[in-house]
């Protein structure tokens, strides 16, 4: 793609620099130059080094266990980019902030992600980029273009090399009924049967699983979740299914939070494997840990922008 080199160009900011520097690599553009710093205060400063006026640009920032400093570092890049007469700033966001906070559940609180929202619109975004939300409605959050990628293709290819003909004996999981959905299409893809685990959350971070609908028994289980956080919820499913016969069981989710006793709990689970994406970096050691690389999809789908073909045909599977 050297042709579109000083049209197109693909900034890393500092949460996840090895995502953003080899989708650059991939594209064969040059890596975008920009200077990220704190004053001594604590105040954040970004300036971009090199002359964007023009240009296509790409910021790229995910939501890691420092959130709100990702939110706020993008929020005065996207300004950066906006006062150095950019032609366009799109954000490549592939683990939203906030997104579990997307409607009210009580009384007097807030939507984050909608405020998420508006104050990306606010800052001057053209559009927006991200991965496997944790709600489908915060696409409606936005009044820019919004390209939610889906994993499932990412997880349809992986699973299948694993199953290979032996469909009968393997079946996908939904850790809840409101993942039921993205579940069945996984088992559809695959041609494996679908179980259900319902559960309740009496609070934030617990989860008792309650019932299995469908049948485990001599199974191998796939459970598919779009996020693990504390894993509680997965430590709580596998001994659910282990005590209705499961055999062996792998976990498969879009993102890795794990924070607080995450890595501590996966390392105590005899899982067969437990298989993520790379849209939030990794520095925990957890065995059995394979993650899938999103650098290719998100480089194809910046190119397909650029050159104003068709994203939709990368999910035909």
């Amino acid at each position: 793609m050297g042709k579109i080199n000083g049209e197109l160009r693909v900034f890393s900011l500092s949460s996840h620099p090895d995502l953003a520097n080899r989708i650059s690599d991939t594209l064969e553009i040059s890596r975008g130059n920009i200077k990220l710093s704190r004053f001594s205060c604590g105040e954040l400063y970004t300036r971009v080094t090199e002359n964007i006026r023009g240009h296509e640009v790409y910021l790229v920032q995910t939501a890691t266990a420092d959130v709100n400093n990702d939110v706020l570092e993008l929020l005065i890049a996207v300004d950066s980019c906006k006062r150095a007469s950019a032609r366009s700033i799109n954000v490549i966001v592939p683990h939203f902030p906030y997104s579990r906070q997307d409607k009210k559940s009580a009384s007097r609180e807030p939507i984050t992600a909608r405020l998420i929202a508006n104050l990306l619109e606010a800052a001057g975004i053209d559009r927006i980029i991200t991965m496997d939300l944790h709600a489908d409605q915060i696409q409606g959050f936005f009044n820019v273009p919004v390209d939610h990628l889906n994993s499932l293709v990412l997880f349809v290819k992986y699973f299948r090399d694993i199953i290979g003909g032996q469909t009968k004996d393997y079946v996908v999981v939904s850790p809840d009924t409101g993942r039921a959905k993205a579940c069945k299409k996984l088992a559809d893809k695959l041609g494996v049967e679908l179980a259900i685990l319902h559960k309740s959350r009496p609070d934030h971070n617990v989860s008792e699983v309650l019932h299995v609908i469908g049948n485990v028994k001599g199974k191998n289980c796939v459970i598919y979740d779009d996020i693990i956080d504390t894993a509680g919820s997965i430590q709580n499913a596998l001994a659910v299914l282990t005590a209705h016969g499961a055999k062996a069981v792998y976990v498969a989710a879009t993102h890795a939070v794990f924070s607080g006793p995450a890595a501590q709990r996966l390392n105590a689970c005899r899982f067969k494997e437990i298989v993520v994406t790379n849209t939030i970096p990794q520095s925990q050691k957890i065995k059995n840990l394979a993650i899938i690389d999103t650098v290719p999809l998100f480089a194809e789908v910046i190119k397909r922008n650029h050159e104003h073909t068709s994203i939709s045909e990368l999910y035909d599977i």
